[in-house]
Formats: structure tokens, C-alpha cells, sequence
């Protein structure tokens, strides 16, 4: 029996990356596409697995711990729950989508004869052109579905916030509790977690005060150029605060100023 190690790699690295890609979506996960490749080339390594004699405990144990660094490459880590959602979320659709392949292999590769399942040579093929063709078609099918369920029981939004050249992905939860504005300028903001993002000098930082439930401060703030919700809203000259701590909300690192958001929606 002939095994062609750079197609099974290949196979695997295309359903490996659109089974991230349907985890990012689902779940609304703000990531790069090239994050997304980095993961399906994690993932596809396991076709070295081929090249050595595993027993079934020692297979699922790296399988286990590759689907864990497939994660973490494609989403990086940011809290425990966080990573165990994507985690759960990617077998749950592996299980999806290998479900239903498997029950398209089973009816076009074997005929019933007498009441026996016989191989079938002439679709022997098949199988492939569904993992080329079909798995895209079941997955989007499925994302779509999802989204809409989503769309109609969730606040989650994609947000981008765009600084000149500079586009910044995160994932916003529209709190309509959330009434805070700059005194001054007597806009909304929105409130941003990113420990990474640094003030450029040319930015103007505002600092505006803020209180509820026994507990008052100030928090820097900065405009940027643009705010796109969803590919599809854009708000110009948004206000942003920055959260030195990070939300209580899964997922999130944007708190949504629920009047601009939802201003002729």
C-alpha cells in the first residue's frame, strides 16, 4: 500500500485551518489569517505520526497535545476558560464535519449487494472530492446557521479600530448598562483590555473620570479614526478608554458604549 505523505499533509492542513477558521467565526475569536495557517501547519505535523508504530493510548495522547498548541498558536492564550471553549469548540465541529463525511464515504464508496455493504471501485475517489468540496460547503453551512442563532441571543460583536494605517481586530460585548462619556467633549466611550497597545506620540490622550457601584477614577483615553462593527458599521472619531484590568466577560476585550452602537440601527 503506496502513502503519499505530502498529500495526506496536505488534506490535513486544509481541514485542520478550516476547522479553525469555523471555531473563529463561530465564537467571533478576532485572528489573523496568517494565525489561522500557523495553526492548520500545527496541526497537519501529525502526519509524522505516520512515520512511527503508535499504540492507540500513545496516538490520542499527541493528538490531544497537538490539538492544545493548534489552539494556542491560532488564538494564543488569554485566560483558561477562554482556551478550553476553543478547545471544546474545535472537536465539536471535528466531530461535525467527520460525521458527516464519514456518512458520505459509506454511501458513495459502498452498494448494497444482497443485503451486504460491498466496496465500490468506480467512486473510489469520491471520498477526496468531499474533503476538497464538501467539507467547505458543510462548514459554511453550518457557520451560517450558527451566526444567525448568534446574532439573534448575543451582544458579541467584531470590532476594528483603525488608527491611520493601523487596523487593531478585537472582539466587543455591547453593554447598553454602559452611559459613560468625556464630560468635555461630551462623547461616548468605549472601553478597551489590550495590554500590548502602546499610545503613539502623536496621539492626544484625554483622561476622563468615571464612577459606579462605590468606585471612582480616571482612565486614559484616545480617539481613533475609525470603529468598524461587524464588516459592516463604520463610526468615525470613536473615544476609547483603557482598562488597566481585564473584563469579567469571556472572550472579551472591548466593552461597547450601547447608545453610539446602537444610533441608527
Amino acid at each position: 500500500m503506496n502513502v503519499y505523505l505530502d498529500l495526506v499533509f496536505l488534506l490535513n492542513f486544509f481541514l485542520d485551518s478550516l476547522l479553525l477558521w469555523a471555531v473563529s467565526v463561530v465564537l467571533k475569536r478576532s485572528v489573523k489569517a496568517k494565525r489561522i495557517v500557523l495553526g492548520g501547519l500545527v496541526g497537519s505535523s501529525s502526519t509524522i505520526f505516520l512515520l512511527f508504530k503508535l499504540n492507540s493510548t500513545e496516538l490520542f495522547l499527541f493528538k490531544t497535545i497537538l490539538s492544545i498548541l493548534m489552539v494556542l498558536v491560532c488564538f494564543s492564550f488569554h485566560t483558561l476558560k477562554e482556551t478550553l471553549y476553543n478547545l471544546a469548540y474545535l472537536y465539536f465541529i471535528s466531530i461535525l464535519l467527520g460525521g458527516f463525511l464519514y456518512y458520505f464515504h459509506l454511501e458513495f464508496s459502498y452498494e448494497v449487494v444482497r443485503n451486504l455493504f460491498v466496496s465500490n471501485t468506480k467512486n473510489q475517489n469520491i471520498p477526496i472530492l468531499f474533503l476538497l468540496l464538501g467539507a467547505p460547503l458543510i462548514l459554511y453551512g453550518y457557520v451560517r446557521g450558527s451566526m444567525k442563532r448568534k446574532k439573534r441571543n448575543t451582544n458579541i460583536y467584531k470590532i476594528e479600530l483603525i488608527e491611520g494605517k493601523k487596523k487593531y481586530p478585537y472582539t466587543g460585548y455591547l453593554d447598553t448598562g454602559n452611559k459613560l462619556y468625556d464630560p468635555i467633549t461630551k462623547r461616548p466611550v468605549h472601553l478597551l483590555y489590550d495590554p500590548s497597545y502602546h499610545f503613539s506620540k502623536k496621539q492626544k490622550v484625554i483622561y476622563v473620570p468615571y464612577q459606579g457601584l462605590g468606585i471612582h477614577g480616571i482612565i486614559p483615553c484616545v480617539f481613533f479614526d475609525k470603529m468598524v462593527i461587524d464588516g459592516e458599521k463604520e463610526l468615525v472619531k470613536v473615544l476609547v478608554g483603557f482598562s488597566k484590568e481585564p473584563f469579567q466577560i469571556e472572550g472579551m476585550q472591548m466593552i461597547l458604549q450601547g447608545d453610539e452602537i446602537l444610533e441608527d440601527t
